[in-house]
């Protein structure tokens, strides 16, 4: 979000919005020559400890000189960022280059009622990005003993630092790299702020209502009269210049009049009012904005500027937003109790968390999961998602200890590289749903930028895959998963056991399972219900129970046609009891009618039980706790039911998927050797220049082959020749064999169409074949060729990794011929990768058992070729200005991987917003 400052001339990328500590909003920028009133404000505000612990002396104001060499910086050798609350100064940071160029100084000021919030650490972190950039690699500072804070910014920072005492004075000193342990830092000092940020929104202590109305069936009386309804338990206030009197209230006329600080404004004014109150909500110091004001209605153009700057204005304020167009807020935690939305009514409790995207989106989800019975412990609905996003809720929801599972629509992932990261780590403790159908494919909510993706079919399905993310295809199925793991612990694994009343439906439901890779251990086909429930009940209890205590049972599916004097309830009793005495994994399928008064999909609620019962399966058993088997949010007590065998068989199947990812080894992060970040980052810096506007530069073979060898990669010389004498002399200095190809990237790759020529071994078989090449060429304008040194015989694979401006970084791989071109037969990957990725990366296509020997082919060098795909994702990772890079063919033999072209190409996307400080975007 990029703030107008006089003469800026530094990177725009410099400029972010930021959350601090309290979940509060800030904006942070270079300073400039106009901050200079601000700053003398700035240090007069400040107390005599403060101004002394920074400048080792008292000052009470800033002479002008002091005022001209702070402000005056030229963005190189001396930088300095001000983090700012509207227009006032509420902290600064600065570097200062030394004589050394490799090492600058920095100093830090905040004010006395910012400190303690996070302010530093996040000046710390922009200030070493923007030195890194400068080719400063390390900093520097001299901090007073009794300056506490700030050593405590510098020692939790995750760098290394050195410390030494000299003069009374704490002599600092520091590389700047990001390394393993300050990523680690900065994450979770980001998770915390963003998740207190949405917890301030969901459980407020008090509510301002704008916009409230006395008209029956309007948005504001809906909203107001929700939450009076919903029995939130702080203090609601309607805000209406018109009205005396709301819902049995006072109506105030302005956010002035109200007599306490607001924590949330529920807006709901016409469009062309929000920006006031936006602006008045700032004034008044209001921590969030639930904005259900509906989506803009002028031009794509227009509507982005607009809502750009409701965002730039709340965020500059302190203030969170969500939405415009959301359905609103709901906490059902009984402590909160909130229901800000168009719901009518107060959902049940539970453990589902609900985010949604799009307003209508949200209407199903909320209809389904009623419907259903499924409990909620909170529902965001961010419409357009101006701000507060999926990420911001995962990040909440992963230390909620309400919430035992996650379920989203997402039209788009706003910052993919960061929900990748924020998903894989919420996933290993919570299940992650995800809704998207095979068709909508990415879009941005309205009042978004328009962009294209430029990612593969199934590039998607892998990130999310790789996340650990459960994505499913519609909205209902969402909540048949949702409504499996919010009632029952996980398994510990695929073997099922199917008891069914008609020997059909159990063929049915076993032949679904094998489908879906669940392993029927334990069938009873031919269950006796129709002799009345008297005998029938006692004897599902007994089946259910022996079946259950087998120890390669981990999960039941009880599938029963309708039957005469036996009710869903009943039924669904008796198998919750068995379910719950056994610790493991129940779920019924109730085809037909039996009830009209009970539903057939959905959750059979069942009584609390006074304490929970003894499990007869192990000790560890997570019978009664969070699905991640720690003490936690309870498993609703309901007996998941499904229309049909197979919605029951789809769900559990991704339940125990799951539970398969989540228990394996997930392995470590491979820093592959001989990496020179350095190198790399001065090299594109120089081709960067050359770039214009929004077009790509594709870097010559040997700039390509400058830049890929900082990551280890090489590439097969290849030599381009104007005449069969200079074909010759490259061929000897080369040496024999060599090929032959055309420069044409279409041709160059078809041996079948004349376009490659092999095991050329002397200088008169290279000039007749290039005069044969020539001449059958010509015709189609391809007779450039090149002489390359023949490699060693192998497998060809065909990679490349690219920017994609929806997905982020994506790396593919596949077997090069038909296996991609025809069969589309690619893995994705989303860097950076850890050794378990690359080995699932390796062996998912199809064609990949050719790799591992195939039909007398000698196995090749697989660890060859993961270090070659590890050294392309982090190349990819660390530099998102390399829009493209294809590697095509990568020849992969018994010892060998090498590479025979390599095609580069960088641009000028949006700067990375996943990167070693922290910013919102």
């Amino acid at each position: 979000m990029v703030h107008e400052v006089e003469n800026a001339e530094y990177p725009a990328h410099w400029e972010a919005d930021v959350v601090l500590r309290d979940g509060t909003t800030a904006h942070l920028r270079p300073i400039g020559p106009s901050d200079a009133e601000e700053l003398q404000r700035f240090h007069a505000g400040q107390s005599e400890t403060s101004i002394y612990l920074r400048f080792f002396t008292f000052k009470s104001k800033l002479t002008a000189r002091e005022l001209a060499r702070f402000t005056q910086v030229d963005h190189v050798n001396r930088v300095a960022m001000i983090v700012l609350r509207g227009q006032q100064i509420i902290g600064i940071g600065r570097y200062d280059r030394l004589d050394d160029p490799l090492e600058a100084e920095v100093a830090f000021n905040i004010a006395d009622n910012t400190q303690g919030k996070g302010a530093g650490s996040i000046l710390l972190e922009h200030l070493a990005a923007a030195a890194r950039e400068n080719g400063i690699e390390r900093f520097s500072a001299e901090v007073l003993p009794e300056n506490r804070k700030m050593l405590t910014v510098f020692a939790e920072a995750g760098y290394e630092v050195k410390r030494r005492f000299d003069d009374g004075v704490v002599m600092l000193e520091f590389p700047i790299d990001p390394t393993d342990k300050s990523r680690a830092v900065m994450e979770s000092r980001e998770h915390r702020a963003e998740a207190q940020s949405l917890a301030g929104l969901l459980a407020p202590r008090s509510v301002a209502v704008i916009g409230a109305s006395r008209q029956w069936g309007s948005v504001g009386y809906t909203l107001l009269e929700n939450i009076i309804e919903g029995g939130f338990t702080g203090t609601v206030y309607a805000v209406n210049p018109d009205a005396l009197e709301l819902a049995g209230m006072i109506s105030y006329g302005s956010l002035a009049d109200v007599p306490e600080p607001v924590d949330l404004a529920v807006v709901a004014v016409p469009e062309a009012e929000l920006e006031s109150v936006v602006a008045d909500c700032g004034a008044h110091s209001v921590r969030g904005l639930l904005v259900v004001t509906g989506t803009f209605l002028a031009d794509q153009a227009e509507a982005l500027r607009r809502q750009r700057e409701l965002v730039r204005m709340a965020r500059s304020n302190g203030m969170r937003l969500i939405g415009p167009a959301s359905l609103g807020l709901v906490n059902t935690a009984p402590e909160v109790s909130f229901n800000a939305s168009m719901a009518p009514g107060m959902p049940r409790r539970g453990g589902l968390g609900l985010f949604s995207q799009s307003a209508a989106v949200g209407v199903l989800l909320y209809s389904a999961a009623s419907r259903r019975g499924i409990g909620v412990s909170s529902i965001v609905s961010a419409g357009n998602r101006a701000d507060v996003s999926g990420n911001d809720a995962m990040q909440f929801w992963e230390d909620d200890p309400a919430t035992s599972v996650v379920a989203l629509f997402l039209e788009s992932f706003g910052n993919p590289r960061k929900f990748s990261r924020i998903a894989r780590r919420l996933a290993r403790s919570k299940p992650v749903l995800l809704a998207k159908s095979d068709v909508m494919g990415l879009r941005l909510p309205p009042g978004h930028a328009v962009r294209t993706t430029q990612a593969p079919l199934g590039a998607v399905d892998a990130m999310l895959r790789q996340s650990g993310v459960i994505r499913v295809s519609s909205n209902e199925l969402l909540m048949d998963v949702a409504q499996l793991f919010a009632t029952q612990p996980l398994p510990r694994g695929n073997g099922l056991a199917v008891v069914a009343n008609s020997s059909a439906l159990a063929r049915v439901v076993e032949d679904n399972a094998e489908q879906h890779e669940l392993n029927v251990v334990l069938r009873e086909r031919e269950l006796v219900l129709h002799d009345g429930a008297s005998q029938a009940l006692p004897r599902l209890r007994r089946t259910l129970r022996s079946l259950l205590a087998r120890d390669q049972v981990d999960c039941l599916v009880l599938a029963v046609l309708p039957v005469p004097g036996i009710t869903h309830r009943e039924l669904a009793a008796v198998l919750h009891e068995a379910g719950r005495e056994a610790g493991k994994t129940v779920l019924a399928s109730f085809t037909g009618i039996m009830d009209p008064a009970e539903p057939a999909v959905g959750l059979l609620q069942m009584p609390q039980p006074p304490a929970p019962a003894p499990a007869a399966g192990p000790a560890d058993t997570p019978a009664a706790t969070g699905n991640d088997g720690d003490p936690g949010a309870p498993l609703q007590q309901a007996v998941p039911t499904y229309v049909s065998p197979g919605g029951a068989i789809e769900a559990l199947s991704e339940m125990v998927r799951y539970v398969a990812w989540r228990d394996r080894d997930f392995g470590l992060h491979i820093e592959s050797e001989g990496i020179d970040r350095a190198r790399a980052d001065e090299l594109l810096a120089r081709h960067m220049q050359e770039v214009r506007g929004t077009d790509l530069l594709t870097l010559s073979p040997q700039a390509a082959a400058e830049l890929l060898a900082c990551y280890g990669i090489g590439v097969l010389e290849s030599a381009p020749f104007a005449d069969e004498d200079e074909a010759v002399r490259a061929a000897h200095r080369m040496g024999w064999p060599v090929a032959l190809k055309a420069r044409d990237q279409y041709l160059r790759h078809r041996l079948d169409l004349g376009g490659v020529r092999l095991n050329i071994t002397d200088e008169d078989a290279l000039r007749s074949n290039i005069r044969h090449m020539q001449q059958m060429l010509r015709p189609f304008g391809a007779d450039d060729l090149e002489v390359q040194t023949m490699a060693p015989s192998g497998q060809g694979c065909v990679v490349r990794a690219l920017e994609d401006p929806l997905l982020g970084p994506l790396v593919s791989f596949g077997l090069a011929g038909d296996a991609v071109n025809l069969l589309d037969d690619w893995a994705h990957a989303i860097p950076p990768l850890t050794a378990t990725d690359l080995s699932d990366f390796v062996r998912s296509p199809r064609a990949s058992q050719r790799l591992f020997g195939y039909q007398g082919f000698p196995a090749v060098d697989v660890p060859g070729l993961e270090d070659f795909l590890n050294r392309v994702a982090t190349l990819k990772d660390d530099h998102p200005e390399v829009a493209l890079m294809e590697f095509n063919p990568v020849l992969v033999s018994t010892g060998t991987v090498t590479v025979l072209a390599a095609d580069v190409r960088i641009g000028n996307p949006a700067q990375r917003t996943d990167s070693a400080r922290r910013a919102m975007r």
